[in-house]
């Protein structure tokens, strides 16, 4: 008997951390932080590109992430989840980067980080719809995920119509 209360008190610690670890938990935190940087980004690109088709994308990031923002922040709501209210400390560097830059330097690296940002996505709502244990966060991954690839796919082809070198790494 004493062995199984002390398996027991052993193992409260770890049930705790075990739901601290939730993989739905996690996803909110990542997504809403990368949709704020996206409409950050977004708004950044519409004000310095030169390039017409950046700035586009640029107003399409604005538009499409603050929809999926909304849907999110509404979802939240129902699972009583708490979202970050700005983007992580990394895209915050980026951004930071990115409003010192100008002209076609400024078009480039906002396109490297555009690409990279949503390749990060693309991974991040394939494994949260694969692997979520919430069926309504599954769904909302599932159903953004192609919009998500869709962005990821345009800005691949203003990368080539710019000729901007980019390093073949994970998902498109």
């Amino acid at each position: 008997m004493k062995q199984v209360m002390a398996l027991l008190v052993l193992s409260a610690p770890l049930a705790a951390f075990a739901a601290d670890d939730n993989p739905d938990a996690t996803f909110f935190k990542h997504a809403a932080e990368a949709g704020i940087a996206e409409v950050d980004a977004g708004q950044l690109a519409q004000d310095k590109a030169n390039n017409p088709a950046v700035k586009d994308f640029g107003a399409k990031m604005v538009q499409d992430h603050g929809a999926v923002n909304e849907k999110l922040k509404a979802l939240a709501a129902t699972k009583n989840v708490t979202l970050p209210t700005s983007e992580s400390v990394g895209a915050m560097a980026t951004e930071a980067k990115l409003k010192v830059l100008s002209g076609d330097t400024f078009d480039k690296s906002y396109i490297k980080a555009q690409i990279k940002a949503h390749q990060q996505a693309v991974g991040l709502f394939k494994k949260e719809a694969a692997l979520g244990q919430d069926p309504d966060v599954k769904a909302f991954a599932a159903s953004t995920l192609p919009e998500l690839q869709m962005h990821l796919k345009a800005i691949k082809a203003i990368a080539a119509d710019s000729g901007v070198q980019i390093k073949s790494a994970s998902s498109s």
